[in-house]
């Protein structure tokens, strides 16, 4: 199971980014995929959720309207759509995959939002 993310980097606030997270090594449409965050200092934040076929998410109260999730099956990716984004956003973003074995984590991307 390998989960790499990527698209992070540097986005003035008020701006917009995508994240992605290509998947490989097990049948990705099979398991419901989650993004977390963790900023410098903090501990790791949940973003959001989205269910194995992508007609169903659920995000942080704080970020809703802001970010959305979604996903390719047939590419084996999930995405990260941030949008409006804020200094606060600033951090190491993460996706996962819940499989029966446990949760299998990428090894992150960095966001930050500065200008």
């Amino acid at each position: 199971v390998q989960l790499v993310e990527s698209g992070g980097g540097l986005v003035q606030p008020g701006g917009s980014l995508r994240l992605s997270c290509a998947a490989s090594g097990f049948t990705f449409g099979a398991y419901t995929m989650s993004w977390h965050r963790q900023a410098p200092g903090k501990e790791r934040e949940w973003v959001g959720t989205i269910t194995r076929a992508g007609d169903t998410s659920d995000y942080a109260d704080s970020l809703k309207g802001r970010f959305t999730i979604s996903r390719n099956n047939a590419k084996n990716t999930a995405y990260l759509e941030m949008n409006s984004v804020k200094p606060e956003d600033t951090a190491v973003y993460y996706c996962s995959a819940h499989t029966p074995l446990g949760r299998k984590w990428g090894q992150g991307t960095q966001v930050t939002v500065s200008s």
